[in-house]
């Protein structure tokens, strides 16, 4: 049984590992390996994941099957608007559809509940994460982003 929960400390580099496996099989085909190896690189010594684990504005959390970890979420606080922003969720490729992605939304979504709107970006390229992403209420809000090196498109969800 999958269970998921807040991270900590000793989650940063079993996440740091999903986060490069994941890259590497959703991103080369879409963006190259020499991108990916560049994106990677920036998680390379765990000094940015440490900050989002430390964060007191934010929810970060792992999802784990038989202690491997198989899944995370990371999202922010709502601001004074009350919009709270997804900026990870990532599920190893050999568990993906299988509802470890739809059980760390849920629970990313129900962790603000001052929150009025979820919004997240999504890679333009990436159809799969789109498409997953529209089944649970998210709307293109058509704004269009560049984030490192890549298109991003923005969407948003009522909560």
């Amino acid at each position: 049984m999958v269970a998921i929960r807040e991270a900590d400390i000793s989650d940063l580099d079993p996440v740091r590992s999903l986060l490069f496996q994941t890259w590497r099989h959703t991103f080369e085909p879409l963006h190259g390996r020499q991108h990916v190896d560049k994106i990677c690189a920036l998680w390379e010594d765990g000094r940015e994941l440490k900050a989002r684990l430390e964060a007191q504005d934010a929810t970060f959390l792992v999802a784990q099957l038989d202690q491997q970890t198989i899944g995370m979420a990371f999202a922010n606080a709502p601001n004074a608007e009350g919009i709270a922003y997804l900026s990870q969720l990532y599920v190893l490729p050999d568990y993906q559809a299988q509802g470890i992605g739809s059980d760390l939304l849920y629970e990313i979504e129900t962790s603000f509940p001052d929150a009025k709107l979820m919004r997240l970006g999504v890679d333009a390229k990436n159809v799969k994460a789109v498409g997953f992403y529209e089944r649970f209420g998210y709307r293109n809000t058509n704004i269009r982003l560049q984030e490192g090196g890549m298109e991003a498109l923005v969407f948003e969800k009522q909560l």
